[in-house]
């Protein structure tokens, strides 16, 4: 099955980038798409597909639980995020994917023991939404001809682009050098646990990092209901440190 690909297979057969970022391309963008892009990726680097991610942070299963993590994002197939979760002194492995229009969840007590298998049109929906707003650690997809671009205000970029199966709807904002300080978009899925549904779902950017010529987040905290009372109280379920990334 195409989901059973390791981490390593999907990341080694990426296909090369073929063009470089260049500034001049954006002049038909609104400034604040502009500078989002111009602060994000440096001049000349590669326009890369792919990106390989290594990170820690704590994640919301029944409370706050340790992970270690790495990740490929591969923006013609999807993503792959593969995790290590300490819960109540007890090991689970496993993590989520979106691989050619099929999303899955495989959660595994001790390496062995299933816990969590999940499939179907609902998770495939809700994992193609999460490979579309993680378009912030790759944002050489959104210097594409196919992204549309328009802006509230100088702080507040808004792109609207169609990728896996998905219209994707990203609300940004940033500061006055491009720096983002946030992200939202509706997403799939059902955060009360009932029926799948569209909810905000948005990261707060506590920290950037610069990685082989691009500027990404480097530490926030992801969840359902941003910019409402909701993140705060029950929506954030993800909070992320970037350790390490790698573009081709």
């Amino acid at each position: 099955m195409t989901n059973e690909l390791s981490l390593d297979e999907l990341w080694d057969t990426a296909p090369a980038s073929e063009r470089v970022f260049s500034a001049e391309k954006l002049s038909s963008l609104p400034g604040s798409a502009r500078r989002y892009l111009e602060h994000a990726i440096a001049a000349g680097a590669p326009l890369a597909t792919a990106v390989r991610l290594r990170m820690h942070g704590e994640i919301k299963l029944k409370g706050w639980c340790p992970f270690t993590a790495e990740q490929v994002i591969r923006w013609d197939r999807g993503m792959m995020w593969r995790a290590k979760v300490r819960m109540h002194g007890l090991s689970i492995s496993g993590g989520d994917a979106f691989l050619d229009g099929a999303g899955t969840m495989r959660w595994k007590l001790f390496g062995l023991i299933p816990v969590v298998t999940a499939a179907g049109p609902d998770i495939t929906r809700s994992a193609a939404g999460r490979v579309n707003i993680e378009s912030i650690w790759l944002p050489s997809v959104l210097c594409d001809a196919a992204v549309s671009w328009s802006e509230a205000d100088a702080a507040h970029p808004h792109a609207r682009f169609t990728a896996h199966g998905e219209t994707a709807e990203m609300d940004y904002t940033i500061d006055e050098a491009g720096r983002l300080l946030a992200v939202n978009m509706p997403r799939w899925g059902n955060p009360e646990g009932g029926e799948f549904h569209y909810a905000n779902c948005g990261g707060l950017v506590e920290e950037e990092a610069a990685f082989g010529g691009y500027t990404i987040p480097a530490r926030l905290r992801v969840g359902w209901h941003y910019a409402t009372d909701r993140f705060e109280k029950e929506g954030e379920f993800f909070r992320v440190t970037l350790d390490d990334a790698m573009y081709r």
